[in-house]
């Protein structure tokens, strides 16, 4: 009897755990004739990624359901002549256009450019960005967008930093006090208060906060375990027109991803030890004081994220890919690796991953998709009838999410802290995405503050009742009603 009740209760728990949901990866039905690699979240909903060839770009369209798996691709305007780069500085701004700087490479060879190009999304068209006074080079330097709109980025090669207006297109120059390295290789996460989290690479387990009200960088402790790996190449590194310059890599660094619950979990590039560690930093309770480190845990099987990609899932955890190919969600305290991927990572607004690696574009949804309501934004104030091809104004709260949700080790900075407008017909539940632009804030855990957006209503779409819902890294708010003329 005892044998057959075992037996029993085997059978249910397999059938139970065969019911149960799991990760899953499944390829696009439509794929980028030029390939894909980084992607950007435009604020209409749609997706930009840069071709194999690194000068052309594409963009995918949800369908008239709101799919991504059945989207579809259409070119966009390619960057100008020369400029094909590859490992930037990169961002989507404050008014919907994004800018790329800098590159690594160009057209294949390492010269770490200081070439620059705006895209506007509405226009189709790339205008050049001169570099800030005195950068001759740039290459894959670090950078984020501050709160107040501005785009930071530093000097890779020594530890200037520079802020560029988007409105004026004009560069300013910032101190950098306290400082104690250059920037390269080194990753930036904005934190709720406006300041910028890095980890030191040439000089770990060092870390700083930047202050941009000081313009200074003071120390917030030893990250407890070392984040950072000797650089494989030794020597000099040739750049310059001849090759007259040397860069000496200070090695490398794993993406940080600042968590709902206000710590940022910052990981490693392979170590002493092989497997890459971790560590997790907790902020001051007012987020003016130094904050403490503790050691998280170490990568399963010798692993490490050096140089990789990081987003932050909407049910909180952080999805991790190890440079095995092996992807991790780190739940604040232990990894759970899940499927495999070589590829570049963003969340969309429907709340999976984009997986793009040059060969294929595939989506990742997680087993758990649920998210605390309070993370979710939250309209206070909006049209109740909006005419098609007309701006509107909404306002609410923690309208840009709780978190920049993506990283890489340094470059190559897809962040996606700012709000979507998304509009569901009620009655043939097709879905639309308002065009949103000139965000009040691009700050992140904003909390009650009040914040605002602006958003055009799409002149195609249908007319009627709608469901309108701001989306901010994947959540959705509480949806209200509008009525479409």
């Amino acid at each position: 009897m005892i044998k057959k009740l075992l037996f029993a209760s085997v059978v249910l728990f397999l059938a139970l755990t065969s019911l149960a949901p799991a990760q899953s990866f499944v390829r696009l039905v439509n794929q980028p004739p030029g390939g894909a690699y980084l992607s950007f979240l435009l604020t209409d909903g749609a997706v930009m990624s840069q071709a194999n060839d690194y000068s052309h770009w594409w963009k995918l369209t949800p369908d008239i359901n709101g799919s991504y798996v059945n989207g579809t691709w259409t070119r966009l305007a390619p960057l100008e002549s020369g400029y094909a780069p590859n490992d930037f500085a990169s961002a989507v701004l404050a008014d919907g256009r994004v800018i790329i700087l800098g590159g690594e490479y160009n057209n294949g060879s390492f010269v770490l450019s200081n070439l620059g190009e705006i895209y506007d999304p509405v226009a189709n068209t790339w205008t050049p960005l001169d570099p800030p006074s005195g950068w001759d080079f740039i290459g894959d330097s670090p950078s984020v967008v501050l709160p107040d709109g501005r785009f930071l980025v530093g000097n890779k090669l020594n530890m200037e930093m520079a802020a560029l207006d988007p409105g004026t297109l004009t560069w300013t120059m910032l101190g950098s006090t306290g400082k104690s390295d250059f920037h390269a290789e080194e990753g930036w996460t904005l934190l709720p208060d406006g300041t910028v989290l890095t980890c030191d690479v040439q000089n770990a387990p060092h870390s700083e906060r930047y202050f941009p009200s000081t313009q200074s960088w003071p120390r917030v402790g030893n990250t407890i375990v070392d984040l950072h790996s000797p650089s494989p190449f030794k020597g000099c590194s040739q750049y310059g027109d001849l090759g007259q310059f040397c860069y000496y890599p200070p090695g490398e660094i794993g993406p940080a991803i600042l968590r709902p619950d206000g710590t940022v979990f910052a990981t490693g590039s392979f170590s002493k030890v092989k497997a890459g560690h971790t560590a997790i930093y907790t902020p001051s309770r007012d987020m003016t004081g130094a904050g403490t480190w503790a050691a998280g845990p170490d990568f399963p099987n010798n692993d490490d994220a050096g140089d990789s990609f990081a987003v932050l899932l909407p049910n909180g955890k952080v999805l991790l890919e190890g440079n095995s190919g092996q992807m991790y969600e780190f739940d604040g305290v232990t990894f759970n690796p899940t499927l495999q991927t070589f590829g570049y990572l963003i969340v969309l607004p429907t709340g999976e991953v984009l997986s793009a690696d040059g060969r294929a574009v595939k989506l990742y949804t997680p087993a758990n998709t649920s998210y605390a309501p309070a993370w979710a934004p939250q309209i206070k104030g909006y049209p109740k009838t909006v005419q098609r091809g007309n701006t509107y104004a909404i306002s609410g709260q923690q309208f840009n999410g709780l978190s920049q949700a993506a990283a890489s080790g340094d470059e190559l900075e897809t962040a996606t802290n700012y709000p979507l407008v998304r509009l569901t017909n009620t009655k043939t539940h097709h879905v639309f995405y308002g065009r949103t632009h000139d965000h009040s804030t691009m700050g992140v855990a904003t909390g009650t503050q009040l914040v605002s957006t602006n958003f055009d209503v799409p002149a195609t779409m249908e007319t009627g009742t709608c469901t309108l819902e701001v989306v901010a890294n994947g959540i959705p708010s509480p949806a209200v009603t509008v009525t479409v003329l």
